[in-house]
């Protein structure tokens, strides 16, 4: 027995390779993503683009930071040092190139039901209020930071968790309708939250199940006592705001450099206010002292995160599902890829780390990401340089802000939720998509209003897994018996150069969210692998037949898909017979693979579509109006390819 243990011992040290260099630096690449892209990074072409965007990201950064601070009821210079700490994280672990992670509007309204349930601000007057140790700030403030800083520790930590348990494959469950349900769900208690500032009304906070509506009955109860001062600066806040930002976009072709709105709404009525003693004069609630400098790091209360841990899930949960939308939206339109399970750990690090210098919870935003959008950002170095600026303001220019109105703080962030507001078009959208996606809409937005976003989120999850599994059993499937006889009547008919270029693909079941990813990546790979111009023919006839979609699997595509087609035009079919029903996620993942492969010289062509999939596609893509794609069978498919071949080689022979 013992030379049999040494023998299988030996066998397995045999196979055991010691790690390559190579393999050590791809792991710390995908670790250390600054480490991929900071050595090619073009001075020329990007360090002027990134600074613009640099500072006009900074901008947005202290005036978010100080209203979300003033959100998670904490004092408004945390949320700067939260505008600081986790964009420099983000950058170093982060693979969004063009996400602008920082305070956010969401997490930070999490995090205020712990502050206010922990410290609230009745026990004001029971702290200690002459003790001035860190920053000249009381007790009282150090200890609703705390509260914050253990929220975002904790949050940090579950998601560093579920990093490590590799949850970020689990992420397709979550549909873009539930997404974009919670997150206007959100947008709209974070906007009922600041009706106070905007009214200018002293009233208690009130949270918990149903407290959307606590708060305007109370409004309504107390209408009386609206500061008519402080309404008529929020209105025409609000009004300056929306104006110049519409112009900014109408001309932002034009003009270079967008101007800073927010930034100049600031100073104006800073000046104005300190001009007129408002806060005197006519009892206008301002931001009040902001003190200098980054105080020395502390660790956050470890005592109260047992009390904390249900505000520390919705942080990690609708943080990272906010902030991986928008990562995979800007990877989207850049063309680059996104490691779900890499971000878990950027967002993670970006909320454990910065918990140590007083940061409120952080995540990417929908506003500072489209600013990076229209101001032509590369790289995370414009997040850098945005930092550098914010710097500058916590060290020298924040007691300024002292007289800056609290009604044109709250103005500014009810009109920086625009973005998640509108999405409230995205119902028509999904009415003429899916109908059961926008009954999935509607539904998580109702639950996110009368709860909270973590709550509507769940439902959404569980309601949409939930519906797929009712309609799967009522599925067909289309038999590949009926496929086989159909490619050798092609065969049979077609010249084999013809045929050479020709993919017949059966998509045998339903397309939902949950094996669109997968239909995608595995499309992709037939294409790619079938271009390549060693395959012999009857290889490529066996690739045809044997192509069976797994319905219930997900795929991760870590290969770049941006490279052009190696070989001649060629032509794709795809039999969507067996395509029982889809969702919003299945007909965008087929505009999106139309237009993959049309970009690549690849025509696609879609045989035995049903009335209802021909409409969606027709609504949710800028589909080719010049050439038909929507075939009643594969052999008219088949045959309309033929005959385009037949006009190409008239009109080649007609040019020479």
């Amino acid at each position: 027995m013992t030379g049999a243990k040494r023998k299988k011992k030996n066998v397995l040290r045999g196979k055991m390779h010691p790690p390559h260099w190579e393999d050590i630096k791809q792991w710390w690449k995908r670790r250390l993503p600054i480490l991929e892209w900071a050595p090619q990074y073009n001075l020329r072409e990007n360090l002027l683009p990134d600074t613009v965007s640099g500072v006009m990201l900074a901008v947005q950064q202290v005036t978010q930071g100080l209203s979300f601070a003033i959100l998670s009821s904490v004092h408004p210079v945390f949320g700067l040092y939260g505008s600081l700490f986790p964009a420099i994280i983000y950058a170093i672990f982060g693979m969004g190139r063009h996400v602008a992670t920082g305070t956010f509007a969401l997490t930070s309204l999490i995090s205020a039901n712990a502050v206010e349930r922990l410290v609230p601000q009745s026990s004001r007057n029971l702290t200690t209020q002459n003790n001035f140790s860190v920053l000249g700030l009381s007790d009282f403030e150090l200890q609703r930071i705390g509260v914050a800083a253990a929220v975002s520790f904790l949050g940090g930590v579950i998601q560093m968790v579920m990093f490590v348990l590799q949850l970020g494959s689990a992420t397709f469950l979550v549909t873009e309708p539930v997404i974009s349900a919670m997150t206007t769900g959100a947008a709209t208690h974070v906007v009922t939250s600041q009706v106070k500032y905007l009214l200018g009304i002293k009233m208690p906070y009130i949270s918990g199940p149903l407290g959307f509506f606590y708060i305007y009955a109370y409004v309504f109860e107390n209408i009386k006592s609206v500061q008519l001062e402080a309404l008529l600066l929020s209105l025409l806040s609000i009004v300056v705001l929306v104006l110049v930002k519409e112009l900014n976009e109408q001309f932002k072709r034009k003009i270079k450099v967008v101007l800073p709105v927010d930034l100049v709404l600031i100073i104006a009525a800073s000046f104005a206010c300190y001009c007129t003693n408002m806060e005197n004069t006519y009892g206008l609630e301002v931001v009040g002292h902001i003190p200098n400098g980054i105080p020395p790091p502390r660790a956050p209360p470890m005592n109260i995160l047992s009390a904390v841990l249900t505000e520390a899930f919705g942080v990690a949960l609708v943080g990272y599902v906010a902030s991986l939308s928008l990562a995979q939206g800007s990877a989207k339109k850049f063309k680059y890829s996104v490691d779900d399970n890499q971000e878990f750990l950027a967002h993670g690090l970006s909320n454990v780390i910065p918990s140590f210098f007083f940061c409120i919870p952080s995540a990417a935003a929908m506003g500072r990401t489209a600013g990076l959008y229209s101001t032509g950002a590369k790289t995370q170095v414009a997040c850098l340089i945005s930092c550098i600026f914010v710097l500058i303001v916590i060290y020298a220019i924040g007691p300024l802000l002292y007289w800056l109105p609290m009604c044109v703080l709250a103005s500014i962030i009810v009109v920086g939720l625009k973005g998640m507001l509108i999405q409230f078009r995205d119902l028509k959208k999904y009415w003429n998509v899916d109908k059961i996606d926008w009954g999935i809409w509607i539904s998580t937005y109702i639950f996110t209003i009368c709860f909270a976003a973590n709550v509507g989120l769940l439902f959404g999850v569980v309601c949409t897994i939930a519906i797929v599994i009712g309609r799967f059993p009522r599925a067909k499937t289309l038999s590949i018996t009926n496929m086989k006889e159909l490619e050798f009547k092609v065969k049979t008919e077609m010249h084999d150069e013809t045929l050479q270029q020709v993919k017949i693909i059966s998509i045998n079941n339903p397309l939902v969210f949950l094996n669109a990813k997968k239909l995608n990546t595995d499309l992709m790979k037939i294409i790619l692998e079938g271009n390549d111009s060693s395959h012999p023919l009857d290889d490529v006839n066996k690739c045809e037949q044997n192509t069976l979609l797994n319905p219930l699997s997900n795929g991760n595509c870590n290969e770049e898909t941006s490279q052009p087609c190696p070989c001649e035009k060629c032509s794709l079919v795809l039999d969507c017979n067996g395509l029982t029903f889809f969702d919003y996620t299945g007909v965008s993942t087929l505009v999106e693979l139309y237009l993959d492969c049309k970009s690549r010289g690849v025509d696609v062509f879609l045989a035995n579509c049903t009335a209802s999939l021909i409409k969606a596609m027709t609504y949710c893509g800028d589909l080719d109006t010049e050439k038909p794609i929507f075939f009643d069978s594969v052999s008219a498919a088949i045959n309309t390819i033929q005959s385009n071949k037949n006009l190409n080689k008239v009109s080649d022979h007609s040019e020479v």
